[in-house]
Order: structure tokens, then C-alpha cells, then sequence
């Protein structure tokens, strides 16, 4: 049985705006020859991923694409690094998860628990973005209780000590803290409260750009930051950003830099007929399963976990020379 040592797992290349994790990143690297239920044998074999001048880059070397190519669409403008970061740090999260498994597996425990320790940073920093995004959490509603609570206990005390100062202060903060949370718990019922109108996995179109595409997640309202909205041009939208916006990845062959788009719902259309055509990207092999008798692609526990989504059944349909047959 082969060791696992942390000297041997490493992704080449970090995360843009999470410096904490780029010590951890330098540590690991994805490679088909990790024993890894979430890759499919040299989907991923000759892709690398390195850091450079801030910018987390995918060369296009995929063993499935021969080598560069300088075909690229006007859907460029949609191209969002934001997005592929948190696709590339959910795959950190399932690669660690493995990892750790293994360890326990061949009883290296010592490895396991640094694992363990590498696992627990990457999921809350995974919570937080979700949080940031979403609104507030039962935890971090109930912190807040707490903090506030103990900030009325110091203004009482504040008060009978006769430091007025120190009280105004105290019940300033105190109204401050009530109002971003009242905010914030606001935000979290209505995003709840979104539907959506395409699905995890689901294969569409764009409505503009024409290329194909397949559903990887999604926000109940743009959260880019403005430069991107601006260079994305999202005010000349009917909705603007406060619509849903979805993680989109592109056929290599359709636009091979495109990688991951975010979409705007109002620029997404379903397919009208199932397509079983070959879709080439090299995130396919870790977010699903495969395809369904649709031709979209099944999501893992996992990704309809982090976006909160339901298992999706496709619609059964009964074969003509069947219902032929139960006639006669």
C-alpha cells in the first residue's frame, strides 16, 4: 500500500485573494494519478494550474484538447475568475475529504489529523463565502444574540457605575449590531425564497453568445464586484444584478479561455431537445456523476449540498414500441 505524506500532496499554484491558503495550495497538486473517486483517468493528467501575477490561470492543455487555440468568443466579457476560484476551492475541499479518508484507511493517523486541520480551515472559509453571499446562519444569528446581550449586561452596569460616556456608547453599538443582523436576516429569507428557473448540471444555451453550456451553481444576485459588473456591462440587463446568476461552464471547443461564465438568468435558455452531444471541460470529471437520459449531467452530493438543491429525477418516458405492445 503506498504512504501518504504531506510532502507528497500538492496542488501547484494558489487562490487569489485568500493568502492564508496560498501556503496550503503550494502543497498540492492535481494529477490523475491520485487515487480519487472524483477524477476520471486523465481528464485531468495534463492540466496545470499555477499562480501568476495575481490571477489564478487554467492552461489549456487538457489531454482531450490539442494544445492552444486562439478561438474565442464575444461571451469573454462574462468570464468570471471569482467563479473559478470557488470551483477550484470546492475541489480542494472533495480533494481533502479523499485524502483524509485514505489516510484512515491505511491507519496513517498522524496524517489524517493534519489533514483533518487543513479540511476544517478550507470548510469555514467555504461557510463564510456562502454566508457573505446568502446572509446570515442560525450559528452566526445566535452569536449575535449572545454578543448583544452581553453588551446590554456592560451598559447596565455602565449605568449604575454612573458612566453615562461609556453607556451611550455601549447602546450605540448595541443598535448597530441589531440593525446588521435585522439586515442580514432579511437578505437570508429572501434568498431563500428565490426560485430558480435552471437547475445543477442542467445543459443550456446562451442567449446572445450562442455557445452551450452546463450549470455548476449559483447566486441568488450577482455578487461579482463592480469592475466586473461594468466590464460585463450588467446595468444594460432588464434585471440588472438583482436576478439569479449562475456558474456556467463552457465547452473547451466553444471558447477554450472562456472556462467559467457567470450568467444572468434572463441570458440563459433551455435546451428544447435533449442533447446527448460530447461537451468537453475538464471540471466535469469532480462536480458530476455523469448524464442522464436527458443528456444533462448529474450532480454530486456534494455541489447540491453546498447550493442547498434538491435531487433532480428526470421524467420518466416510455419507449412507442412498449406502449405498442401493452396495446396489443
Amino acid at each position: 500500500m503506498q504512504a501518504v505524506s504531506l510532502s507528497n500532496l500538492t496542488f501547484g499554484g494558489s487562490i487569489p485573494n485568500r493568502r492564508k491558503y496560498q501556503g496550503l495550495f503550494s502543497k498540492f497538486h492535481a494529477s490523475s494519478t491520485l487515487n480519487n473517486p472524483f477524477y476520471k483517468k486523465g481528464s485531468l493528467r495534463n492540466n496545470q494550474i499555477k499562480w501568476k501575477r495575481g490571477d489564478l490561470l487554467v492552461k489549456e492543455a487538457w489531454q482531450f484538447f490539442g494544445g492552444q487555440n486562439d478561438k474565442s468568443t464575444e461571451g469573454s466579457i462574462e468570464k468570471s475568475e471569482a467563479a473559478n476560484e470557488d470551483i477550484l476551492l470546492f475541489f480542494f475541499q472533495l480533494d481533502l475529504e479523499t485524502r483524509v479518508q485514505y489516510a484512515l484507511n491505511t491507519e496513517q493517523y498522524d496524517i489524517a489529523q493534519k489533514l483533518r486541520d487543513k479540511l476544517n480551515e478550507v470548510e469555514r472559509d467555504i461557510i463564510k463565502q456562502q454566508e457573505a453571499k446568502r446572509g446570515s446562519s442560525k450559528s452566526e444569528a445566535q452569536d449575535t444574540g449572545i454578543k448583544i446581550l452581553q453588551l446590554r449586561a456592560e451598559m447596565q452596569k455602565a449605568i449604575e457605575s454612573e458612566n453615562y460616556d461609556l453607556a451611550a456608547k455601549l447602546r450605540d453599538q448595541i443598535s448597530q449590531i441589531e440593525g446588521e443582523s435585522l439586515a442580514s436576516s432579511a437578505k437570508a429569507l429572501v434568498n431563500e425564497s428565490i426560485k430558480y428557473e435552471f437547475r445543477l448540471g442542467q445543459r443550456v444555451k446562451h442567449r446572445i453568445f450562442g455557445y452551450k453550456g452546463v450549470i455548476c451553481g449559483m447566486d441568488p444576485v450577482c455578487t461579482e464586484s463592480k469592475t466586473w459588473m461594468e466590464n460585463a456591462k450588467i446595468n444594460k440587463l432588464s434585471k440588472g444584478p438583482n436576478q439569479p446568476f449562475y456558474q456556467v461552464l463552457v465547452d473547451v471547443y466553444a471558447d477554450p479561455n472562456l472556462l467559467v461564465a457567470y450568467v444572468a438568468e434572463e441570458n440563459l435558455l433551455e435546451c428544447e431537445e435533449k442533447d446527448k452531444e460530447r461537451f468537453d471541460h475538464p471540471y466535469t470529471s469532480f462536480l458530476f456523476f455523469g448524464t442522464d437520459t436527458a443528456g444533462d449531467f448529474i450532480p454530486i452530493k456534494q455541489l447540491r449540498e453546498k447550493f442547498n438543491r434538491p435531487r433532480y429525477e428526470p421524467p420518466f418516458e416510455q419507449d412507442d414500441d412498449n406502449d405498442d405492445d401493452s396495446d396489443s
